[in-house]
């Protein structure tokens, strides 16, 4: 890599490199910067902090799909666990999944903890 530092008349320190040398700089910044976050990412899936999704389920959720009722048979729950858990009733999680009812913001909050899941995955 040839690399000429130069000082212009005002003092301002530059370096120079061919074209070449500077693409090859940006590749290897860019493939550091890929590991440094598959690095991450790996340690967050190793730690429980992120999971990694079949595509079917995201097929699902893409195509429209209830997102509570997605993820909830995702999680292999019942309506009824589910709905105990989230300490709300069979009915409304019902009303929920098939869209006839909104959850409200707290429901929703519980409905998502119970799934192991922001609420922002839910709405």
């Amino acid at each position: 890599m040839g690399i000429q530092k130069v000082v212009t008349p005002g003092g301002e320190r530059l370096v120079m490199m061919s074209e070449d040398d500077y693409e090859d700089l940006i590749d290897r910044l860019d493939e550091a910067a890929a590991a440094v976050a598959v690095d991450r990412i790996e340690r967050k899936l190793a730690a429980g902090e992120e999971e990694l999704l079949p595509s079917e389920l995201v097929d699902r959720l893409l195509d429209g799909a209830n997102k509570v009722l997605a993820w909830r048979e995702y999680r292999g729950i019942s309506a009824k666990e589910l709905a105990e858990k989230a300490g709300i009733t069979q009915a409304y999680l019902s009303q929920i999944e098939t869209g006839k009812r909104d959850g409200t913001v707290g429901t929703m909050k519980k409905i998502a903890a119970a799934l192991r899941l922001a609420v922002d995955d839910l709405v």
